[in-house]
């Protein structure tokens, strides 16, 4: 999880190592990667904001996408108001944009909560930063 993004990568090498290595010699891959991956610190942060973003899918009533994320690419999407107001991250500064992306009933609406461990602490930092501590 995000307590230990790395263990993903170590995990995903393992495999294509194994598969081009081949056996006996690939057990050595294994074990290298299944000790990482088994002393990597835990957390189900990830898993928890994707059980409450499918919870309040469930439970609320389903609104449209919010029209600043609606397709502009096609011929009288602007005067729908689709597209309108978008602003793209990559044109601000650390490519951040503060704008909601949430629709009608869920603004503000925060589903992933950083763990407790120092990755995630991290993170934790960098989201209050750029939302300015809004979020």
């Amino acid at each position: 999880g995000n307590a230990d993004p790395m263990a993903l990568t170590v995990a995903v090498s393992a495999s294509l190592a194994v598969e081009r290595v081949g056996m006996p010699e690939a057990q050595i891959i294994l074990s290298n990667a299944a000790s990482y991956v088994a002393c990597a610190p835990k957390s189900n942060s990830a898993v928890n904001a994707i059980n409450a973003a499918m919870k309040a899918v469930k439970t609320q009533t389903l609104m449209p996408v919010p029209p600043h994320l609606q397709d502009r690419h096609y011929s009288g999407a602007a005067a729908l108001g689709r597209g309108l107001d978008y602003k793209y991250a990559h044109d601000f500064e650390g490519n951040f944009a503060e704008q909601e992306f949430m629709p009608a009933g869920l603004e503000g609406r925060r589903f992933y909560e950083p763990g407790n461990n120092p990755k995630e602490a991290e993170i934790a930092r960098r989201i209050a930063s750029l939302w300015k501590g809004k979020y």
